[in-house]
């Protein structure tokens, strides 16, 4: 397992913050997500050989927001 947190930017309320969560746990080999608007950052739980950093960060940009 391997942990990543990214910055998220562009999260303005919890409908924000539940859009990006679902978009995450749509990618194949999330285990666990949890995703602060406070902080502005998604950290992500998941399995090296199904997903990569890569992965996550486009499955945010693809739900319309940014990554730094």
């Amino acid at each position: 397992m391997a942990v990543a947190t990214i910055e998220v930017q562009g999260m303005t309320c919890q409908g924000c913050v539940k859009s990006v969560t679902k978009a995450l746990q749509a990618v194949d080999g999330v285990t666990s997500t949890d995703v602060s608007l406070e902080k502005n950052q998604a950290t992500v739980t998941y399995e090296e050989g199904k997903a990569t950093l890569a992965d996550l960060k486009l499955a945010i940009e693809n739900a319309g927001y940014d990554v730094a």
